[in-house]
């Protein structure tokens, strides 16, 4: 059920008290309910909800026979790793299914190997082919930048262009998503001066905030039926801070999380080796010392590092 303001309950009340029979809110898509559920990205979240506004409003404005405004929907997603890029193209796929402007709503999720053919005309044809089966649907491009490595003599040229042609004679028929880190994803812009234009939609996908990703490991224990002690979760979030301001680094975000979390169950996995009938209590608590300082980067197998 959608949370209306106070101003939206005063008018739908002042209407049934006129009369007029109260008009409930619209349901919200189970695609958009999925995506409030997530941590973070409040910006993502706001503009989810302009683009199911104004969706809406086209429709409506259909039923009177108002000029619609063109509906431009291919979209720049720029960020680090683990900052949610790809879990939101899929929720945008289904969203804009429910919305009906997608029939299928399906997503492709493709990189550079999967579009840059060995040879003249052989990058066209695989562009092509991954273009056909995202129709309908999503094409999703990750480290879209990696298509102008090379120069002007790179084949990623050809993928390009080929993705451009189809923009405007499929422009109706499918969304395309590129992603990457923000700085690369700029200079790639820039290098095709029409490029840029077609892609009316850029978001910047900030690094997750500490808080925010011990509220993702909460999540991801929960679904795998662990918890942390006090101690162990004061631990994760040193591990996770630290991670977070070393200089120059790729942080990776909810990537990162789920990389200590796994670790630390392998680590706990070792502890219980030897005790024949461990509780309930002890099979599902992970402790501080299975979060061992230094070591997020690695990963332990009965208790040696790699």
């Amino acid at each position: 059920m959608r949370i209306v303001g106070p101003e939206v309950e005063k008018v739908v009340s002042q209407g049934s008290m006129l009369g007029a029979p109260p008009r409930a809110a619209p349901a919200v898509p189970p695609a958009m309910q999925e995506l409030f559920t997530m941590v973070g990205l409040k910006k993502v979240k706001e503009l989810a909800g302009e683009l199911e506004a104004f969706i809406n409003v086209q429709r409506h404005r259909e039923t009177y026979n108002l000029a619609n405004a063109p509906m431009v929907l291919h979209m720049v997603f720029k960020g680090n790793p683990g900052t949610g890029k790809t879990t939101v193209a899929r929720l945008f796929g289904k969203l804009f299914h429910s919305l009906q402007v997608l029939p299928k709503g399906h997503i492709i999720e493709v990189e550079r190997a999967d579009l840059v053919g060995e040879y003249i005309g052989h990058t066209a044809q695989k562009t092509r082919e991954k273009i056909s089966k995202a129709l309908g649907g999503v094409l999703f491009i990750d480290e879209a930048y990696s298509l102008a490595r090379g120069g002007e003599k790179d084949f990623g040229k050809e993928a390009v262009d080929t993705l451009v042609k189809a923009m405007e004679d499929y422009k109706n028929d499918f969304i395309l998503i590129l992603a990457g880190y923000t700085a690369p994803m700029d200079e790639f812009l820039r290098l095709n001066p029409g490029l840029k234009s077609r892609f009316p939609i850029q978001i910047h996908f900030p690094d997750y905030t500490v808080q925010e990703l011990l509220d993702i490991s909460a999540l991801m224990l929960e679904e795998r039926q662990y918890r942390l002690t006090n101690r162990a979760l004061n631990k994760l979030a040193e591990v996770i801070d630290r991670a977070s301001n070393v200089p120059y680094n790729d942080f990776s975000n909810a990537r990162l999380v789920r990389n200590l979390l796994e670790t630390a169950i392998r680590r706990h996995a070792v502890r219980l080796r030897y005790v024949l009938r461990p509780t309930r209590d002890q099979l599902q608590t992970l402790e501080s010392c299975d979060f061992s300082p230094g070591r997020e980067n690695e990963y332990t197998l009965y208790g040696s590092p790699r």
